[in-house]
């Protein structure tokens, strides 16, 4: 039988564990590298670019530059959502389906 009340527990401790995910995903940094690491850009969870390295070498050839950065933000983006969809499916994992 359907209990609103359990169900409203349910939905509260999921928005609660989110919202904790949130947080620990603004706290995670995640960097990549191209070129051999000539280019090296960081990225929290939350998706904001929070620093750049780039190598002194780089300065004089522009289109390098911009191949090289743009495969590293590229990349680095790319494990963020493969780190929100872990974080998700963990989440998921945690829940109490189907138990009484």
């Amino acid at each position: 039988m359907f209990d609103p009340e359990q169900f409203g527990n349910l939905f509260g401790n999921m928005q609660k564990e989110f919202s904790n995910l949130e947080e620990k995903a603004k706290e995670t940094i995640i960097t990549a590298k191209s070129g051999g690491g000539l280019v090296s850009v960081s990225i929290n969870g939350a998706g904001e670019l929070v620093d750049i390295v780039i190598d002194d070498g780089l300065l004089q050839d522009k289109e390098s530059l911009q191949i090289l950065l743009i495969s590293a933000i590229n990349d680095a983006y790319k494990s963020v959502e493969e780190n929100k969809k872990s974080m998700a499916f963990q989440m998921l994992g945690g829940l109490p389906f189907g138990t009484k």
